[in-house]
């Protein structure tokens, strides 16, 4: 199955299911003598695991992390870096039920008329579960990132219709869905409650920001930057829309609106989220996710079998109630891992050019 590898020269490929012995990750193009440890990526992949409150699905998996080559001494060598995180709490038999009916809102069926054949267990790699591979290899993008001042954090906007109110960014975390209207944040637990015990689920809008990003990353044709942005956040199994800067309400302003004039101090608003022409402007970075609800509800719904025979059915295992908050490190990993790979696409332009 193609479309497991992303990147150019910073290249990533994951690998496993939900409900296989492991998943994991193999990193080709990381630049040598960059300090990293399983605890660098522990921190980020304990910001994604489930279990972590009483929304989230209850699968209990620790997610640790091996590194099994390509660090030495602490360091990366500049060889594939290879990751594996095994699967500890399986319960395979929860999907049996499965097995021969497709699951409305899953890549069940558009997986069974491709490939014709699936994996039921909880999806195989269409699962939420495989995001922890993408997390893992993102917290070593994020170290790359780092050495050169670029800092990537993603925000709760929306949840469930619940909208946050313009806040301090400094609140977000101090609340589980890292909003920064404390307000907002209370308003969005309630309805994430009431969705649980209605055995349903709920959607959102994720803002990610990158402050400190060095004007000139990406090309102005088919690499663009906000592109592979886009590309790299709709390839989230969850992500049904991303806009950068104003994004949709761009079409609503007039061109003097939303022109971003320049000023000798510096651009005097940035509708443009950060990129002109598919380059990056050097200002913030400003992109947003709107997320699906989740499709496992525990409430009845149509469906068909494989033979197409109508089925009710309900949905029993473990599930979250809405991707929000642990979609926001899985966001971040996505955005973290472009920007290292449009970061060392310029810097091999800068060293032909010195040539």
């Amino acid at each position: 199955m193609s479309g497991n590898t992303t990147g150019v020269l910073f290249r990533v490929t994951t690998w496993g299911e939900s409900h296989g012995p492991a998943l994991g990750a193999v990193i080709d193009g990381c630049p040598p003598l960059i300090e990293l440890t399983e605890a660098d990526i522990q921190t980020e992949l304990a910001r994604r695991k489930p279990g972590q409150a009483e929304a989230s699905s209850p699968r209990k998996e620790g997610d640790r992390v091996e590194i099994l080559s390509g660090v030495f001494e602490g360091q990366t060598t500049g060889t594939p870096i290879s990751l594996i995180i095994w699967n500890r709490d399986v319960r395979s038999g929860d999907y049996e039920a499965l097995r021969n009916v497709f699951r409305p809102g899953h890549g069940d069926y558009t997986y069974e008329q491709k490939y014709g054949i699936r994996d039921h267990r909880g999806g195989g790699r269409a699962s939420g579960r495989e995001t922890a591979s993408r997390v893992a290899a993102g917290a070593i993008a994020r170290k790359i990132l780092a050495r050169e001042g670029i800092m990537v954090r993603a925000y709760t906007l929306a949840l469930g219709g619940v909208k946050a109110e313009a806040g301090i960014v400094a609140e977000a975390g101090r609340n589980r869905f890292n909003c920064p209207d404390p307000v907002g944040a209370t308003k969005m637990e309630a309805a994430l409650k009431k969705a649980q015990k209605e055995g349903d689920t709920l959607g959102g809008i994720v803002e990610i920001i990158v402050q400190g990003c060095p004007a000139g990353l990406g090309t102005p044709v088919f690499d663009k930057l906000d592109a592979d942005l886009a590309k790299a956040l709709m390839g989230i199994g969850t992500v049904k829309g991303v806009e950068i800067g104003a994004g949709f309400a761009a079409a609503g302003m007039t061109g003097s609106q939303c022109n971003d004039q320049l000023l000798p101090s510096g651009f005097a608003a940035n509708n443009a989220g950060g990129i002109l022409a598919g380059i990056a402007s050097g200002q913030d970075l400003v992109i947003r996710a709107a997320c699906k609800p989740i499709p496992s509800l525990t409430m009845e719904q149509d469906t068909v079998d494989i033979n197409g025979n109508p089925v009710k059915l309900t949905i029993g295992g473990r599930h979250d109630v809405s991707v929000i908050p642990r979609i926001l490190p899985v966001c971040e990993a996505m955005v973290c891992l472009v920007l290292v790979d449009h970061l060392l696409r310029q810097r091999a332009i800068a060293r032909s050019s010195a040539e």
